[in-house]
């Protein structure tokens, strides 16, 4: 019963290593993509626009 318990702990543990590092992984692309979208051309001019338009309105509410 003793080693029945120990190999379903090690069996447990190997797992959890291998599932955390394909977590990273995942993680690394995922923050890979979101940081290429965010530095795109397109989106940064969106976001200065947006920008420029809160503070007008901010101005404007004043």
């Amino acid at each position: 019963m003793r080693l029945k318990t120990l190999l379903i702990l090690a069996a447990v543990a190997v797992a959890y290593l291998l599932g955390a590092r394909a977590g990273r992984e995942r993680y690394e692309q995922i923050t890979e993509a979101v940081t290429s979208f965010w530095n795109a051309p397109d989106v940064k001019k969106a976001r200065k626009k947006a920008k420029a338009q809160a503070q007008k309105a901010r101005k404007r509410l004043s």
